[in-house]
């Protein structure tokens, strides 16, 4: 069976590999920003009314956006201790209040020429350090990833490191705001003294390397981090691309069709994380959740079962094995007597045999209860439940990154059997999988799972395939036997159970070494015909 206690921070968007329908989502995403911009650059340099309020609304929406990201990247750096996690979470802190000074000495805004002293270059130069920032700090986090995979010993608590970025970032923000104004005069133009146009000699040069910064930092998400919180900053990189290029390159004068256009796209790199934190981690503890109480029901319901179970076998055991001691000590007295009554002794052994076979018959009555009679059985697609299994072990097979291939015949017949009793089966094999590839990292883990026809014999055939660490010392013949296990913490009736099902079904289930890694167990089913 699976472990119950998977490593915590398997479960985390940070390493948790991202599902079919979250990749079809980011295209979705960065598809629809694309048309936008398409629509976008044909009327950049349209001239529109200024909207004082446009700004301090940006503001607080990047503020509020970043604040609330930092907040949970500090939080998953709390429980799994990556250094790549702790200075994304500073980046985003790092935006957050950049964007405070940028908005406060906009021209216009809150004052004709900007607060603290502002002057008509300051908003220029911290819009850019704001946007060459952010890229910058996403290439180190991804960089520091390979320094994440090696196991390491934190003596820091991680209230320590999150409060010595807090400080830090924080400072930083300062120093360049209070460098920025106390040396406006002294800073390159970037916007020209009307206070409008950009001069786009400076600006085209600048937002080149916030391209090349942005588009590097996607290249290296895209080859060394594929999770679910990699897919969706490749989804913020496409968008600071995006916005780049509306803001600066095709736009040579603020409060044109760009140059808000750029901004909305910035918004939008803002949400995106910040909503992909929210939704897929509740999506994410709402399935641990479900999966927790479905085992906890399970091992409950096990417990009675086995229970019960137990005691019935003492109680039915008990009678003929308490007659069988009573019948050998009245033997043993028959044959001391001179001469031995050998008509008693006769009699005492039939009683003995009698309850012999008493308790041969309890043993077979535990067995029988896998057989279940065909009123009990249906026609099952097989294929079908298969798929049903694998959508129940999902979660585990993206926690653990297992490639999945299924290979099934869609001319396979209806096997008749207990539903539920072959999805155990099932599911008990493709669990034994997941543990087995768990401790593999030298090679991919892979997962294939097939199904066949053969006609000859009128049977159905299910191998289920791994890239796992294989069965031990050549004991494919042992594995099936009760209370035979190869894992520490496994209980050997796992396999047993399986065998039993199957085998009650008129089928049977071979284990074997897969080529060139891991064990295959082919189960065969005859074809029901009802």
């Amino acid at each position: 069976m699976v472990q119950d206690s998977y490593d915590q921070r398997e479960l985390l968007l940070a390493t948790l590999p991202p599902s079919q329908r979250q990749i079809r989502t980011a295209l979705v995403v960065v598809v629809t920003m694309l048309i936008l911009f398409g629509v976008t650059v044909r009327y950049v340099n349209l001239q529109l009314p200024r909207l004082d309020a446009f700004i301090p609304i940006l503001a607080t929406t990047t503020v509020i956006n970043d604040l609330i990201t930092s907040a949970l990247l500090f939080s998953q750096y709390s429980i799994v201790r990556r250094s790549a996690l702790l200075v994304l979470a500073s980046g985003y802190l790092f935006t957050s209040l950049i964007v405070i000074p940028w908005a406060l000495a906009f021209p216009g805004v809150f004052s004709p020429t900007g607060l603290f002293g502002a002057g008509t270059q300051t908003t220029g130069w911290l819009y850019i350090y704001w946007h060459v920032g952010q890229p910058l700090i996403l290439i180190v986090a991804v960089l520091l990833r390979d320094q994440d995979s090696e196991p390491r010993e934190f003596r820091r608590p991680p209230a320590v490191a999150v409060g010595l970025s807090v400080v830090s970032v924080t400072a930083i923000v300062f120093g360049l705001t209070w460098v920025t104004i106390a040396l406006d005069n002294f800073m390159p133009p970037i916007v020209l003294p009307d206070g409008v146009r950009i001069n786009t000699s400076l600006a085209t040069p600048i937002s080149t390397l916030v391209i090349v910064l942005a588009g590097g930092a996607l290249a290296l998400i895209w080859i060394k981090q594929r999770s679910v919180l990699g897919l969706w900053l490749m989804v913020v990189c496409c968008a600071w691309l995006l916005e780049t290029a509306t803001a600066a390159l095709f736009v040579g004068a603020r409060f044109t069709l760009g140059w808000y256009g750029g901004r909305i796209f910035g918004v939008v790199a803002t949400f995106v994380v910040l909503l992909v934190l929210l939704s897929e981690t509740l999506v994410l503890y709402a399935n641990l959740a479900q999966s927790v109480m479905r085992r906890r029901g399970d091992r409950h319901a096990r417990h009675i079962a086995m229970d019960a179970m137990a005691a019935s076998i003492v109680h039915e055991i008990r009678q003929p094995l308490t007659a069988m001691l009573l019948d050998t000590n009245a033997a043993q007295s028959w044959l001391k007597e001179a001469p031995p009554n050998l008509n008693e002794l006769s009699s005492t052994l039939d009683d003995i045999a009698a309850s012999g076979h008493r308790m041969n018959g309890i043993v077979d009555g535990v067995r029988s209860m896998f057989k279940k009679g065909a009123h009990e059985q249906t026609l099952v697609d097989v294929n079908e439940l298969i798929r049903e299994t694998l959508k129940i072990v999902d979660l585990d097979l993206r926690t653990q990154r297992i490639a999945v291939t299924i290979d099934l015949d869609n001319k396979l017949p209806q096997v008749l059997c207990d539903r539920g009793q072959l999805q155990q089966v099932f599911l008990n094999l493709i669990s034994n999988a997941i543990e087995a590839s768990s401790s593999v990292t030298e090679r991919t883990r892979d997962l294939r799972i097939r199904s066949v026809f053969v006609p000859e014999s009128f049977e159905v055939v299910i191998a289920v395939e791994d890239s796992g660490i294989g069965i031990q010392g050549g004991r494919n013949n042992h594995i099936f036997e009760p209370f035979f296990t190869t894992k520490s913490t496994g209980t050997g009736v796992g396999l047993t159970i399986c065998r039993v099902i199957v085998e009650a079904h008129g089928g049977s289930i071979q284990a074997s070494a897969n080529k060139p890694y891991g064990a295959a167990f082919t189960v065969t089913l005859p074809v029901g015909v009802l």
